[in-house]
Protein backbone atom coordinates (compact mmCIF):
# COMPACT_ATOMS: atom_id res chain seq x y z
CA UNK A 1 0.00 0.00 0.00
CA UNK A 2 1.46 3.34 -0.98
CA UNK A 3 1.90 6.08 1.61
CA UNK A 4 -0.87 8.73 1.40
CA UNK A 5 0.17 12.14 0.15
CA UNK A 6 -0.55 14.37 3.11
CA UNK A 7 -1.88 17.82 2.33
CA UNK A 8 -2.00 17.58 -1.47
CA UNK A 9 -4.06 20.31 -3.09
CA UNK A 10 -6.31 20.08 -6.11
CA UNK A 11 -8.57 22.48 -7.99
CA UNK A 12 -11.72 23.03 -6.00
CA UNK A 13 -10.17 21.82 -2.72
CA UNK A 14 -11.16 23.53 0.53
CA UNK A 15 -9.05 26.61 1.25
CA UNK A 16 -7.76 25.33 4.59
CA UNK A 17 -7.24 21.88 5.98
CA UNK A 18 -8.71 21.70 9.47
CA UNK A 19 -7.09 19.07 11.64
CA UNK A 20 -9.35 16.21 12.77
CA UNK A 21 -10.63 16.30 16.34
CA UNK A 22 -9.75 13.43 18.70
CA UNK A 23 -12.88 12.08 20.39
CA UNK A 24 -13.19 11.16 24.04
CA UNK A 25 -13.03 7.66 25.55
CA UNK A 26 -14.58 6.23 28.68
CA UNK A 27 -12.19 5.70 31.58
CA UNK A 28 -12.24 1.92 31.26
CA UNK A 29 -11.26 2.11 27.58
CA UNK A 30 -8.41 4.50 28.34
CA UNK A 31 -7.01 1.84 30.64
CA UNK A 32 -7.84 -1.28 28.61
CA UNK A 33 -7.31 -0.02 25.04
CA UNK A 34 -4.93 2.96 25.25
CA UNK A 35 -4.17 2.97 21.50
CA UNK A 36 -7.84 3.08 20.49
CA UNK A 37 -8.79 6.54 19.21
CA UNK A 38 -11.71 8.11 17.38
CA UNK A 39 -10.91 11.00 15.03
CA UNK A 40 -13.64 13.08 13.44
CA UNK A 41 -14.03 16.08 11.15
CA UNK A 42 -16.86 18.28 9.90
CA UNK A 43 -17.77 18.45 6.22
CA UNK A 44 -19.75 21.15 4.42
CA UNK A 45 -21.15 19.38 1.37
CA UNK A 46 -20.75 21.39 -1.83
CA UNK A 47 -21.55 18.69 -4.39
CA UNK A 48 -24.74 19.33 -6.34
CA UNK A 49 -25.43 15.61 -6.55
CA UNK A 50 -27.65 13.91 -4.00
CA UNK A 51 -25.57 12.09 -1.39
CA UNK A 52 -27.60 8.93 -2.00
CA UNK A 53 -27.92 9.43 -5.75
CA UNK A 54 -25.72 8.68 -8.74
CA UNK A 55 -22.06 9.58 -8.30
CA UNK A 56 -20.51 12.18 -10.61
CA UNK A 57 -18.07 11.03 -13.32
CA UNK A 58 -14.89 11.75 -11.34
CA UNK A 59 -15.97 9.54 -8.43
CA UNK A 60 -17.02 6.70 -10.75
CA UNK A 61 -13.71 6.98 -12.60
CA UNK A 62 -11.78 6.61 -9.35
CA UNK A 63 -13.78 3.47 -8.47
CA UNK A 64 -12.86 1.99 -11.85
CA UNK A 65 -9.17 2.72 -11.22
CA UNK A 66 -9.33 1.06 -7.83
CA UNK A 67 -11.13 -1.96 -9.29
CA UNK A 68 -8.11 -2.51 -11.54
CA UNK A 69 -5.64 -2.25 -8.66
CA UNK A 70 -7.38 -4.80 -6.42
CA UNK A 71 -7.13 -8.07 -8.33
CA UNK A 72 -6.61 -11.65 -7.18
CA UNK A 73 -3.04 -11.53 -5.87
CA UNK A 74 -3.57 -8.25 -4.04
CA UNK A 75 -6.83 -9.49 -2.52
CA UNK A 76 -5.24 -12.72 -1.28
CA UNK A 77 -2.32 -10.90 0.35
CA UNK A 78 -4.34 -7.98 1.71
CA UNK A 79 -4.60 -9.23 5.30
CA UNK A 80 -0.79 -9.27 5.57
CA UNK A 81 -0.46 -5.58 4.73
CA UNK A 82 0.34 -3.49 7.84
CA UNK A 83 -2.88 -1.48 8.19
CA UNK A 84 -5.36 -4.31 7.46
CA UNK A 85 -3.31 -6.58 9.73
CA UNK A 86 -3.54 -4.05 12.57
CA UNK A 87 -7.33 -4.02 12.38
CA UNK A 88 -7.39 -7.83 12.38
CA UNK A 89 -5.31 -7.87 15.56
CA UNK A 90 -7.65 -5.36 17.20
CA UNK A 91 -10.70 -7.41 16.25
CA UNK A 92 -9.23 -10.41 18.05
CA UNK A 93 -8.37 -8.25 21.04
CA UNK A 94 -12.02 -7.27 21.49
CA UNK A 95 -13.34 -10.78 20.92
CA UNK A 96 -14.19 -10.70 17.20
CA UNK A 97 -12.90 -13.33 14.79
CA UNK A 98 -11.82 -11.41 11.65
CA UNK A 99 -12.22 -14.56 9.58
CA UNK A 100 -15.93 -14.51 10.43
CA UNK A 101 -16.64 -10.80 11.05
CA UNK A 102 -14.53 -9.30 8.30
CA UNK A 103 -12.71 -6.01 8.71
CA UNK A 104 -14.06 -3.19 6.46
CA UNK A 105 -11.22 -3.35 3.93
CA UNK A 106 -11.40 -7.14 3.60
CA UNK A 107 -15.17 -7.02 3.28
CA UNK A 108 -14.94 -4.41 0.50
CA UNK A 109 -12.30 -6.34 -1.44
CA UNK A 110 -14.23 -9.61 -1.15
CA UNK A 111 -17.27 -7.83 -2.62
CA UNK A 112 -15.06 -6.58 -5.45
CA UNK A 113 -13.96 -10.14 -6.25
CA UNK A 114 -17.52 -11.48 -6.16
CA UNK A 115 -19.01 -8.65 -8.25
CA UNK A 116 -16.14 -8.09 -10.66
CA UNK A 117 -15.40 -4.54 -9.52
CA UNK A 118 -16.23 -1.83 -7.04
CA UNK A 119 -19.75 -0.92 -8.10
CA UNK A 120 -21.16 2.53 -7.42
CA UNK A 121 -23.68 2.65 -4.56
CA UNK A 122 -24.31 6.40 -4.42
CA UNK A 123 -22.11 9.45 -3.87
CA UNK A 124 -21.53 9.24 -0.13
CA UNK A 125 -21.03 5.47 -0.04
CA UNK A 126 -18.63 5.71 -2.97
CA UNK A 127 -16.57 8.46 -1.32
CA UNK A 128 -16.31 6.48 1.92
CA UNK A 129 -15.28 3.39 -0.07
CA UNK A 130 -12.59 5.28 -1.97
CA UNK A 131 -11.09 6.57 1.30
CA UNK A 132 -11.06 3.03 2.67
CA UNK A 133 -9.40 1.57 -0.41
CA UNK A 134 -6.81 4.36 -0.66
CA UNK A 135 -5.66 4.09 2.96
CA UNK A 136 -7.00 0.84 4.47
CA UNK A 137 -8.74 2.98 7.10
CA UNK A 138 -12.56 2.90 7.36
CA UNK A 139 -14.62 6.10 7.59
CA UNK A 140 -18.27 6.52 8.58
CA UNK A 141 -20.58 9.54 8.25
CA UNK A 142 -23.24 11.07 10.49
CA UNK A 143 -25.70 13.88 9.86
CA UNK A 144 -24.28 16.71 11.99
CA UNK A 145 -27.75 18.10 12.71
CA UNK A 146 -28.63 14.87 14.51
CA UNK A 147 -25.77 15.05 17.01
CA UNK A 148 -25.81 16.11 20.64
CA UNK A 149 -22.31 17.08 21.69
CA UNK A 150 -18.85 15.71 20.87
CA UNK A 151 -18.20 12.14 19.74
CA UNK A 152 -16.54 9.44 21.82
CA UNK A 153 -16.28 5.70 22.43
CA UNK A 154 -17.66 3.77 25.39
CA UNK A 155 -19.34 0.45 26.21
CA UNK A 156 -23.12 0.36 25.82
CA UNK A 157 -25.25 0.22 28.96
CA UNK A 158 -28.05 -2.11 30.02
CA UNK A 159 -31.28 -1.34 28.15
CA UNK A 160 -29.64 1.14 25.76
CA UNK A 161 -30.75 1.53 22.13
CA UNK A 162 -28.77 2.38 19.00
CA UNK A 163 -29.82 5.96 18.27
CA UNK A 164 -32.68 8.19 19.35
CA UNK A 165 -35.27 7.33 16.69
CA UNK A 166 -38.39 5.23 17.23
CA UNK A 167 -36.78 2.51 15.12
CA UNK A 168 -33.66 2.38 17.31
CA UNK A 169 -32.74 -1.29 17.88
CA UNK A 170 -31.68 -2.50 21.35
CA UNK A 171 -28.01 -3.03 22.16
CA UNK A 172 -26.47 -5.72 24.31
CA UNK A 173 -24.72 -4.41 27.39
CA UNK A 174 -20.98 -3.88 27.01
CA UNK A 175 -20.86 -3.46 23.21
CA UNK A 176 -18.34 -0.82 22.15
CA UNK A 177 -20.19 2.08 20.54
CA UNK A 178 -19.52 5.49 19.04
CA UNK A 179 -21.73 7.98 20.82
CA UNK A 180 -22.44 11.62 21.55
CA UNK A 181 -23.48 13.10 24.89
CA UNK A 182 -26.81 11.29 25.08
CA UNK A 183 -26.98 8.25 22.75
CA UNK A 184 -25.08 5.50 20.97
CA UNK A 185 -24.80 6.44 17.29
CA UNK A 186 -22.94 3.49 15.78
CA UNK A 187 -21.60 0.11 16.79
CA UNK A 188 -17.81 0.20 16.67
CA UNK A 189 -16.90 -1.00 13.15
CA UNK A 190 -20.61 -1.60 12.54
CA UNK A 191 -23.87 0.03 11.57
CA UNK A 192 -24.76 3.69 12.03
CA UNK A 193 -27.99 4.23 14.00
CA UNK A 194 -31.22 4.91 12.08
CA UNK A 195 -32.03 8.60 12.20
CA UNK A 196 -28.36 9.60 12.29
CA UNK A 197 -27.29 8.55 8.81
CA UNK A 198 -26.91 11.43 6.32
CA UNK A 199 -29.88 11.90 4.03
CA UNK A 200 -29.94 12.67 0.33
CA UNK A 201 -29.74 16.43 0.90
CA UNK A 202 -27.77 16.60 4.16
CA UNK A 203 -25.50 19.63 3.92
CA UNK A 204 -23.38 19.16 7.05
CA UNK A 205 -21.72 15.86 7.88
CA UNK A 206 -19.52 14.63 10.68
CA UNK A 207 -17.19 11.94 9.41
CA UNK A 208 -15.23 9.74 11.79
CA UNK A 209 -12.65 7.01 11.75
CA UNK A 210 -11.21 4.57 14.27
CA UNK A 211 -7.47 4.29 14.89
CA UNK A 212 -5.99 1.20 16.55
CA UNK A 213 -2.47 0.14 17.51
CA UNK A 214 -0.30 -0.21 14.41
CA UNK A 215 -2.26 2.25 12.25
CA UNK A 216 -0.33 5.49 11.69
CA UNK A 217 -2.17 8.73 12.42
CA UNK A 218 -1.17 9.92 8.95
CA UNK A 219 -3.35 7.26 7.34
CA UNK A 220 -6.36 8.10 9.50
CA UNK A 221 -6.06 11.80 8.76
CA UNK A 222 -5.66 11.07 5.05
CA UNK A 223 -8.79 8.92 5.00
CA UNK A 224 -10.81 11.75 6.55
CA UNK A 225 -9.24 14.32 4.24
CA UNK A 226 -10.02 12.21 1.16
CA UNK A 227 -13.72 12.31 2.10
CA UNK A 228 -13.68 16.04 2.81
CA UNK A 229 -11.93 16.82 -0.45
CA UNK A 230 -14.40 14.75 -2.48
CA UNK A 231 -17.51 16.23 -0.83
CA UNK A 232 -16.51 19.87 -0.34
CA UNK A 233 -15.63 20.57 -3.95
CA UNK A 234 -18.57 21.61 -6.19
Amino acid sequence: MSTPRHGASEPGAPAARAEPVVGWRSHELEAELPALRLLHADVEVARRSSLTGTSPPDVKARLRELSSSFRGARAVGLRREPVPAAYRVFYRHIGLDPDIVRTPIEDAVLERMLRGGFLSAGLLDDVLLIALLDTGVPVWALDTESLDGPLGIRPSTEGEHLGRSRQAPPLPSGRLVVCDASAALAVLFGDVAPGHRPGARSSRLTIFSIQVAGVPTLYVEEALWTCRLALEQP
